[in-house]
């Protein structure tokens, strides 16, 4: 068996070969991003929501009910792959196309395979609860720039889209309709943040603004930036063709957030909602989407394991953004 690709400057996505930052691995020759020629969106305060422990009960999943989703709304779904037995690898292998079956030995070590297997089945799964689709029926296809796109007709005119990211023990979805997303979701409890990655990877204005932030708080200020920086390069689904120091996060107080975005990267940053979960102590997730509506969107957070059980989840919101006043539950 042979490892997955790993490029100079990137890991692969599990759910594609597309390559997107790797925080173990640098990117050189940082360009300098000018003051003016930046746009600025500032997003205001939120309140934070109950606890992640808190939920609203889980139940077997209900798979003839589809789910609405309506524009304003961004649906997230996590799943910890660990969760999983042998007899959902085995139906997950079922509902899978003969090329991602084949993909799966490719992986080294088993925890990789389990999370490439259980990423695979929670997009299909997922998908087939806004659409009557079954699961095995997806098709996808990439962008110009790797990035996972839905072929299948009818979630295209539906205008169904998605966005995929894993971590150690946990992966995020992010689904939305008629409208561009990002999600990133780091292990901030098990990775060191190594001050050369913000150097060759952040604008200048970021690194300035690290350097300042006392001992004890910079390494959870640093996923707060590389959370954010990422969901926004998948937002874009460019994958590393955008230049990661041509954009910047900023944080004026514990409430606010506002991203500054080149000229040069032919963007606006008002076009952009941002928002970071924690949903547990170990995770830090980033949410980039695209306005749609000058009212704050709604989230909607569920835990799932494929085929078996789901939840609503209230997380937290640990850096407040222009996602709405609360998270949005919805019974089952």
């Amino acid at each position: 068996m042979r490892a997955p690709r790993v490029l100079p400057g990137g890991r692969l996505d599990a759910h594609s070969d597309q390559l997107i930052p790797d925080l173990a691995l640098t990117q050189r020759n940082a360009h300098h991003v000018q003051a003016p020629g930046e746009n600025l969106t500032h997003l205001s305060a939120i309140q934070p929501v109950k606890p992640a422990d808190h939920h609203l009960g889980e139940r077997p999943i209900d798979g003839d009910r589809l789910l609405a989703l309506s524009p304003s709304e961004i649906h997230l779904w996590l799943a910890f792959y660990e969760e999983a037995g042998e007899e959902l690898h085995r139906a997950y292998r079922e509902i899978l196309e003969p090329a991602e079956r084949e993909r799966e030995p490719r992986f080294y070590f088993a925890a990789d395979r389990r999370r490439y297997l259980v990423t695979r089945a929670l997009v299909r799964t997922v998908l087939a609860r806004y659409m009557p689709v079954a699961p095995p029926d997806w098709r996808f296809a990439a962008n110009a720039y790797g990035r996972p796109e839905i072929a299948t007709p009818q979630g295209r005119r539906a205008g169904l889209s998605f966005n995929v990211s894993h971590t150690r023990h946990l992966i995020v979805l992010g689904v939305t309709r008629g409208r561009a997303l990002g999600v990133d979701v780091e292990n901030v409890g098990r990775r060191e943040a190594v001050t050369d990655v913000a150097r060759h990877y952040f604008a200048p204005v970021e690194v300035s603004a690290l350097a300042r932030v006392p001992a004890a708080q910079q390494r959870h200020r640093f996923f707060e930036y590389w959370t954010f920086k990422e969901s926004y390069i998948k937002a874009r689904g460019m994958g590393l063709s955008l230049p990661l120091d041509r954009f910047s996060v900023h944080f004026p107080d514990d409430h606010t957030v506002e991203l500054r975005i080149d000229r040069d990267l032919g963007d606006d940053a008002r076009r952009w909602e941002l928002v970071q979960l924690r949903p547990t102590p170990e995770y830090l997730l980033a949410v980039c989407a695209e306005r749609v509506a000058p009212a704050p969107s709604q989230l909607v957070v569920r835990q799932t394991v494929p085929l078996s059980s789901e939840k609503l989840l209230a997380l937290p919101c640990v850096r407040p953004s222009g996602l709405g006043t609360n998270a949005s539950l919805r019974s089952l």
